[in-house]
């Protein structure tokens, strides 16, 4: 619902989803931090199976200099308070706003394109989207799986405009009296190695960090749980979607690091079906 933009998803079509849930009854508690206000303890418990699907909650940042000041920000912060505005609710913390600004949006994939999108409907003055690989970089035998597919798809945003700077790397922030103004990069070569004298700058009154996320968030609720965790930091399962600790499963993101929706929909569905054979020893999914 706020993740993701409405010119790529309508929520009517996540909120028809939710109420045939409902009919088949499951019970949804909301504005509820699972591990603080309902503690790890109380929930394994109260429940015979736990099943974590949590996302990889915890952004990429971008640690260089004047990364402190005013007009950074991550780029979900950024679309959540857009889809809130969409369906009249109250943005309750600092407004971000694109209009009449000038917008660098740093990252190759779907979220950048989200946050382009999303600024252009805001009436920014330019928008800028940056990213480290080239424009030919699917073309390459090292290119990353992620990388060819974000190439090769020509996203829909693309014809509504912005400006695309490939093979950059962002270098520093500047500004005056603690706001953005500037943004400090250097053009990269096919191997990603810094072009000597290649220096540039872009005038900047907004940046958002969309550089994917790392994993999930690890406080509280996956420590109390006491479930292993693998080489990236996700939930770690075998092949059928358990963890660790025994009557706790973990599906989508939690598990496998950031992916796409329908990816998570797979997993959990698999992670049903073996949670129906170790309750019952029988299923009917597939």
């Amino acid at each position: 619902v706020y993740g993701i933009p409405d010119f790529k998803l309508e929520k009517w079509v996540v909120d028809r989803r939710v109420d045939l849930l409902k009919q088949e009854g499951i019970k949804f508690k909301t504005n509820i931090w699972v591990g603080r206000d309902y503690p790890a303890k109380i929930l394994k418990k109260e429940y015979d199976i736990i099943v974590l699907t949590g996302g990889a909650t915890q952004a990429r940042d971008l640690p260089i200099p004047g990364r402190s000041l005013k007009g950074l920000h991550f780029a979900v912060d950024y679309l959540k308070q857009q889809n809130k505005r969409n369906r009249g609710l109250e943005v309750d913390e600092d407004e971000i706003l694109a209009t009449n600004k000038n917008v660098i949006v740093i990252g190759g994939g779907d979220t950048a394109n989200d946050c382009v999108g999303t600024a252009i409907r805001q009436g920014a003055k330019n928008v800028y989207q940056l990213q480290r690989s080239s424009e030919s970089e699917r073309d390459s035998k090292g290119a990353s799986f992620w990388g060819k597919i974000s190439a090769m798809t020509k996203n829909p945003v693309f014809e509504e405009g912005g400006i695309r700077e490939y093979s950059v790397k962002p270098t520093a922030f500047s500004g005056e009296a603690g706001i953005v103004n500037k943004l400090h990069a250097i053009k990269l070569d096919e191997n990603r190695e810094e072009i000597a004298d290649s220096d540039f700058e872009i005038e900047c009154d907004l940046a958002l960090f969309a550089l994917g996320f790392l994993h999930p968030e690890h406080e509280i609720l996956l420590g109390d749980l006491g479930v292993e965790l693998d080489e990236r930091g996700n939930v770690k399962t075998d092949e059928f979607k358990r963890t660790s600790v025994k009557g706790v499963y973990a599906a989508g993101d939690m598990r496998s690091g950031q992916s796409l929706v329908c990816k998570a929909i797979s997993d959990g569905r698999k992670a049903a079906r073996t949670i129906d054979l170790d309750i019952i020893g029988q299923t009917n999914l597939r």
